[in-house]
């Protein structure tokens, strides 16, 4: 490039030159002659295209120095732009990971809670009715977080998902804070009419009835609320009758449904059978299983059962027998209507060990139960509905003698209900529940139970 730029330049000045000294010939003949024959203005007028030729390459060699230095820049400059695009394309590759993930994945929370005032009596035999503490009752007034799920939802694909949800719950009458996994699973759904869920889920029967019922935050569904005393004798047998079913449980679960009038819905779940606080292993599993039709979409007819060990046929462990379960429910619901019927009947749901003989015998060895309950709410004006729910169980158990004792639980709310906002519901309630045992040694529990009661979600 350099010994380019100097040939041109030398060119150049010699090129001026011959044309000057050409041309001067035709301007100042006599001039010319007279130079011709001078040695001395020859020798000059050398010196002098020497020194013009000098300031030529001094100018050359400049700027050749200011185009090599300018193509540093070039090439300094176009490094930094490929290194600021590619620190773009991973950033934007960042941005979009970061993007995809907060848009593919969802926080949501629930929480159940109260401040309600409770009156527990208790009566043995012929004696008074006493208020006293027991049997899951405390009395006075107190807040509790009866239920707060907090859950993650993520999407990976069109077809793979997952949930992770915990309980927490505090409840001021045994001032206890406790926090478990409710679900955490891995969802693969296929078709609407196939879904599978890997892990702990809702089963198929309680949270099922629980949207129909529509006041879960208030109470328990009928499978769902445990009867807390009266079976048996302390220390022989269990003292408190607890649910007949669990919520979610451990286990692989498949769904499907259809939408609109003429829709169907089932699931079918194989679990542990002890439940998401209890995920133990057993000899085998238990299934339970739901199947709903809904002639129009406000209306549904469904029919469910579970049969199992619930988590107790342990190796080398106690002989067992089945529990099983039958559900029914029938129910109605529009933007101004609730009313619906749930039924079940058990066996053996307490009782799933064989007693094997061993002294002293306990108060009861096998169980058996059936219950009903009705509810109903009206939307009477905009935010603001009227409830009410009332439920029979009859709860019966045997000794080694065979004989059947009964227990006789009924239970009933009531109260109005306003939405404060879209995601917040509160209720004003009195709830009444009335437990009696058995004729041979007969006692009753009676709790009420007045106060608020909310549901905040988001």
């Amino acid at each position: 490039m350099r010994s380019k730029l100097i040939a041109v330049a030398i060119a150049a000045g010699l090129g001026v030159t011959s044309f000057t000294v050409a041309a001067a010939p035709a301007k100042h003949k006599t001039v010319a002659k007279q130079a011709v024959t001078s040695p001395a203005a020859t020798s000059s007028e050398v010196e002098q295209l020497k020194a013009q030729l000098a300031a030529l390459q001094s100018k050359v060699e400049e700027l050749e120095q200011r185009t090599d230095a300018q193509s540093d820049i070039n090439v300094s400059t176009g490094q930094a732009v490929e290194t600021v695009q590619k620190a773009q394309v991973v950033s934007d590759g960042k941005v979009s990971t970061i993007d995809k993930l907060v848009s593919n994945t969802k926080v949501s929370g629930t929480m159940f809670f109260d401040m309600t005032d409770v009156s527990h009596k208790e009566q043995t035999g012929s004696g008074s009715s006493i208020k006293k503490d027991g049997h899951g009752s405390v009395n006075g007034v107190g807040y509790d977080v009866k239920r707060f799920y907090l859950s993650v939802d993520h999407k990976f694909n069109d077809i793979w998902s997952a949930n992770l949800t915990t309980d927490f719950n505090y409840v001021s009458a045994d001032s206890e804070t406790q926090l478990f996994v409710k679900k955490a699973y891995l969802q693969g759904k296929f078709d609407d009419l196939f879904a599978v869920r890997f892990g702990a889920a809702d089963m198929p029967w309680i949270p099922y009835a629980e949207k129909w019922y529509g006041y879960r935050f208030l109470e328990n569904t009928i499978t769902d609320r445990s009867i807390d005393g009266g079976r048996g004798t302390a220390g022989a047998a269990a003292t408190g009758v607890g649910s007949f079913g669990n919520s979610s449980d451990w286990g692989v679960h498949a769904m499907g449904a259809t939408t609109g009038d003429n829709a169907f819905n089932y699931q079918v779940s194989l679990v542990n059978g002890g439940g998401y606080k209890n995920p133990t292993r057993s000899s085998g599993m238990d299934i339970e299983a739901r199947v709903g039709y809904q002639p129009i979409k406000e209306m549904v007819i469904a029919l469910g059962g579970y049969d199992g060990k619930r988590g107790k046929d342990v190796q080398n462990g106690q002989p067992t027998r089945n529990a099983t379960r039958g559900d029914a429910l029938v129910a109605f619901r529009n933007d101004t209507f609730g009313i619906g019927g749930e039924y079940f009947t058990a066996h053996n749901w307490d009782d799933v060990l064989k007693y094997q003989g061993a002294s002293p015998a306990p108060a009861a060895i096998k169980d058996k139960a059936d219950g009903y309950s009705v509810f109903g709410d009206w939307t009477f004006m905009p935010q603001w509905a009227l409830f009410a729910r009332y439920d029979s169980v009859n709860y019966k158990y045997s000794g080694v003698n065979g004989v059947y004792k009964q227990l006789k639980d009924t239970y009933y709310n009531a109260g109005v209900s306003y939405d404060v906002l879209k995601n917040l519901r509160l209720a004003l309630a009195w709830k009444y529940d009335k437990l009696e045992g058995p004729v041979a040694s007969p006692f009753t529990y009676k709790t009420n139970e007045i106060g608020f009661w909310g549901i905040l979600s988001y």
